[in-house]
């Protein structure tokens, strides 16, 4: 006989989880006695949102469930922002809270809600324990829908009494499984409808991302010559520095992405999910397209695909490249006048001295100071438009940012996890000054840690993403600023590095600098947005439309 605790602690030892995230409660303190036992790190964090963040993060970069702790209550629901994060983006995560006794308790309704009933529409599944003999069945069942296409948040709740009892249950081990290959005729299909194209493109989404899949994408492209464009969340699959790259969806409409997919005859749509910002719209008798995912599509008004390839999508993409034969007619002619276009538009301000910091110059010198392999943990705000668009990724799940949930907060915990996953490699997470102080108190965490990661907090005042869309509607600026504290004193607070960016000049050898240093580094850097709207709203969409 064993604790239910201590059975639940060796079911996540069973799928082997390294680390669990979290802050726990009183009602947790069984089963935070059995992880004192274990080889599972804890990783106590400041804040529930954020440790929730870290275990979504874990997730999306190895493929392997992460997991967060929190108590009843008000811990609970502080979850639940991440929960939503990982729900909608994909990442398998795992959150088990804690509650009162559920077969005898004393304490009437104090702290009690319905965490079950809140979960549940942002979750795969959530499930309460109400027998310690369960609970080996229903971990093995958390973790297989939480990592199952397409990824996401679970939640289990153990309450304090079930967590207590004893049991002869034994943990259930994960079985041998292999996701099914598309169907042959599916895939004769997609490969006439190539042969008889022109001018097919290949549209790269977040189910795209995985190391299998691209290797084959890669090979493709090089065989067939095919262009590719990248969703904001397939950035890096293919290396973005490749010659028939045409460019990111990072805006929703009047970019030269836009004019590419415009110009094919054929679109090939691979990892695609409704969740991101579509980076075209079908309209009847316009462009068909194919659909290449492990799941079919959903179907909406302007999403209705003619030919479905359902499946591995590496397998998928690797025998419609076999299948290929002659595709010596097709002519990217047009695709790649609109490249060159792009890739002219892009390293425009790449040397901008003008200070405060513009944000084609932030982008160019991050992207300088980052190897191949370096990682960069956005928040969100307006400079995640110019990172989709101008930041090259060399290879998959080195440009993390969130465009699903697009949540603020999230920047400084994802890094915090990156750093975990690959310590060998630089972490740099931007956060804008808003995202980054509501999850700020996370600093002493990192620095508790021992971590080596730089945050650079771009400074406005403002929340600038919404002051932009406020003055293209034609509204007056309104209810945007606030205060900031001295982000230099503030990480010398919590025992971090702080650092100030005096020119456009000295940012690039300061970020070099906190790369190469050891510690937590923060860098406080001014940012002038006041050009946004003329190059991403007018003038870009003027020269898209000229080429």
């Amino acid at each position: 006989m064993a604790k239910a605790a201590d059975v639940v602690v060796q079911c996540l030892e069973n799928e082997g989880v390294e680390y669990v995230f979290g802050i726990p409660g009183e009602e947790n303190l069984d089963l935070l006695e059995s992880l004192r036992k274990s080889k599972i790190k804890l990783v106590l964090t400041r804040h529930e949102q954020s440790a929730g963040f870290m275990a979504a993060t874990y997730g999306r970069l190895t493929g392997k469930t992460g997991v967060s702790l929190s108590t009843l209550g008000p811990g609970a629901t502080n979850l639940v922002t991440a929960s939503a994060y990982a729900y909608l983006g994909g990442m398998p995560m795992m959150m088990i809270t804690g509650q009162k006794p559920i077969k005898k308790s004393k304490q009437g309704r104090f702290q009690i809600i319905d965490v079950c009933g809140m979960m549940d529409p942002i979750t795969k599944y959530t499930h309460q324990f109400a027998s310690a003999d369960n609970i080996p069945a229903r971990m093995r069942e958390a973790f297989r829908l939480a990592e199952e296409e397409k990824p996401g948040a679970v939640h289990l709740e153990l309450p304090e009494d079930i967590a207590a009892e004893q049991t002869d249950s034994m943990p259930i081990p994960p079985s041998l499984h292999r996701r099914p290959l598309a169907e042959h005729k599916a895939i004769e299909a997609a490969v006439e409808k190539l042969q008889n194209a022109r001018s097919p493109i290949l549209v790269i989404g977040a189910g795209a991302n995985r190391k299998m899949t691209a290797k084959v994408l890669k090979q493709l492209i090089d065989k067939t010559g095919i262009p590719f464009i990248t969703t904001q969340m397939g950035k890096g699959v293919v290396d973005e520095r490749h010659p028939r790259f045409l460019g990111n969806a990072a805006l929703s409409s009047g970019d030269f992405v836009h004019r590419a997919v415009e110009a094919a005859d054929l679109i090939v749509n691979i990892g695609h999910d409704v969740i991101e910002k579509p980076p075209f719209f079908m309209v009847r008798g316009g462009t068909e397209v194919i659909h290449i995912n492990f799941r079919s599509a959903e179907v909406d008004a302007v999403y209705f695909p003619q030919i479905e390839v359902i499946g591995d999508i590496a397998n998928a993409v690797w025998q419609i490249g076999e299948a290929l034969t002659d595709t010596t007619h097709w002519d990217f002619t047009r695709l790649m006048a609109i490249r060159e276009a792009n890739e002219a538009q892009i390293v425009e301000g790449a040397d901008d001295n003008r200070f405060p910091v513009y944000p084609q110059r932030l982008v160019a010198d991050i992207r300088r100071a980052l190897p191949s392999e370096g990682i960069v943990a956005l928040d969100n705000g307006i400079y995640k438009i110019w990172f989709a668009r101008n930041y090259k990724a060399h290879k998959p799940n080195t440009v993390l940012l969130d465009n699903a949930l697009a949540t603020m907060g999230a920047g400084l915990p994802s890094a915090m996890a990156a750093h975990l996953v690959h310590p060998d490699r630089p972490v740099i997470s931007v956060c804008g000054d808003g995202g980054f102080m509501m999850n700020s108190q996370e600093l002493e965490t990192a620095v508790r840690l021992g971590m080596h990661l730089t945050v650079v907090i771009l400074r406005d005042d403002g929340y600038g993403m919404i002051r932009w869309k406020q003055a293209n509607m034609g509204f007056t600026d309104f209810g945007l600023d606030y205060g900031n504290p001295d982000f230099v004193k503030y990480a010398e607070a919590y025992g971090a590095n702080g650092h100030r960016v005096e020119s456009a000049e000295g940012f690039l050898p300061l970020l070099q600098h906190c790369i190469n240093t050891p510690g937590v580094h923060v860098i406080d850097c001014p940012v002038d947005y006041s050009e946004n709207d003329r190059i991403l709203n007018s003038e870009l969409r003027e020269r898209a439309l000229s080429v």
